[in-house]
């Protein structure tokens, strides 16, 4: 309850400031977007999906953004407010299958962040409306230093598909839409030396369960950047959720094509050693008369299972990799994953994009094709199809469920969202 008062005083001194700009003539509209969305799941005949919905599952969203900022000389106030609509199949399932730690919630919530900017709207058996600001921050900016407080979002680390080094909302590697990360509440630093090296600095503050402002839920980090001849190294040392987290990445030039790679050892609050590692291979070229780049990556994710059991029951006996999946941090169950991806431009205004991801520990692997076409100025039209491919009891072919006879899994899925941007 104190929370939430104390949020509600924090957004109506925001909205305040905001009409104050405004009546100023000071804030300015920098743009925005509005996305239509298009989503098609169908089911095997053993899928426990079919026991809350019918296959095919179909979903109807929208995600409508403004963009605003007010700046001066050196400081700067940048907001993003979003409105968010899910209607379909996917609510009803996530409301049929409460706790599940395979399932993800539809609309970012606030529930652990320092400031709750977001609100439900209306939340009925198949639909979700909510509005929130993804982006609240000032941005203070002098020669050789930046800092920026409040709701924003940072990328870290040298994995292009997998990335052990950027766990502050990382993207699924199969999500076809990678525009926007979520915000999180944060102090961020960056110190920029004369020879191009930085030192960055991070503390994401949060709340327990109890909705209390803890430490043992918060994230402090410290990243350097440096420059070795052509090649680039980072060094990350963090206190993330009461572990350690100690990084090691890179990238350099290999005869035209682009080495990254990154490593990272966790030391877990019940004093275990986990390493994950991360390592591609990427390079450009021009085939039949079309650009094109491809890169292949190879992610050990430490935290997976060994036994190739992926079932909730099992996953929840393995509370560190629980953990991450809840969180949002990992999007793997298991030990050794191999990816590829090529991107051919068939034409300026069309880029066609196959991808597969592969668990190399269990043989399953999902086959995704993404074809973003821009249709006119400020329009685009983004599709896929992913077909997942394995035996039953496989990460992809579908997981056991640990009811008998049922499996948490898909078998075609297909995303179209046209997006227009203002």
């Amino acid at each position: 309850m104190f929370r939430r008062l104390i949020s509600s005083i924090f957004f109506c001194c925001v909205l305040s400031a905001l009409a104050t700009y405004v009546a100023a003539d000071k804030l300015k509209f920098t743009g925005g977007h509005a996305k239509y969305q298009f989503v098609f799941n169908a089911f095997p005949d053993d899928s426990l999906f079919l026991d809350v919905v019918e296959s095919p599952a179909l979903d109807q969203n929208a995600d409508f953004r403004l963009k605003f900022d007010w700046r001066s000389d050196k400081v700067s106030l940048v907001t993003d407010y979003q409105f968010i609509a899910q209607h379909g199949d996917s609510v009803t399932l996530s409301r049929g299958l409460p706790g599940s730690v395979i399932m993800q919630n539809l609309v970012p919530n606030d529930d652990y962040r320092l400031f709750d900017l977001t609100h439900i709207i209306s939340k009925q058996d198949n639909s979700i409306f909510a509005h929130r600001f993804d982006r609240l921050y000032v941005d203070i900016t002098g020669t050789n230093a930046v800092a920026r407080l409040g709701r924003q979002a940072i990328s870290w680390g040298n994995g292009l598909i997998y990335t052990p080094m950027d766990f502050f909302n990382p993207f699924d590697p199969s999500a076809v839409d990678k525009e926007y990360k979520t915000g999180d509440d944060i102090v961020y630093g960056q110190y920029l030396q004369k020879n191009g090296n930085d030192l960055q600095s991070v503390w994401v503050m949060r709340r327990d369960n109890s909705g209390d402002i803890s430490n043992d839920v918060d994230s402090i980090a410290v990243k350097y950047h440096g420059f070795a001849g052509n090649h680039e190294y980072d060094l990350l040392f963090s206190e993330h959720f009461g572990d350690t987290i100690l990084g090691l990445g890179g990238l350099a030039d290999l005869n035209g094509a682009i080495w990254r790679g990154d490593i990272t050892l966790t030391h877990t609050n019940n004093s275990a050693n986990v390493t994950s590692l991360v390592t591609s291979l990427s390079y450009s070229w021009v085939g039949w008369g079309h650009n094109m780049s491809g890169v292949v990556e190879y992610f050990y994710n430490g935290f997976g299972q060994t036994d190739g059991d992926y079932s909730p029951l099992s996953l929840i006996s393995n509370p560190a990799l629980a953990e991450r999946i809840i969180r949002g941090e990992l999007y793997t169950l298991g030990r050794h994953y191999v990816a590829a991806s090529a991107m051919v431009e068939m034409t300026p205004l069309w880029l066609l994009t196959p991808n597969v991801f592969i668990n190399a520990s269990d043989g399953s692997f999902l086959f995704q094709l993404v074809s973003s076409y821009d249709l006119k100025q400020d329009w685009q039209l983004l599709a896929s199809v992913s077909l997942p491919v394995g035996a039953t009891g496989t990460e992809y072919g579908g997981i056991d469920s640990s009811i008998t006879g049922k499996q948490l899994g898909t078998e075609f899925n297909l995303f179209a969202q046209l997006s227009w941007y203002f």
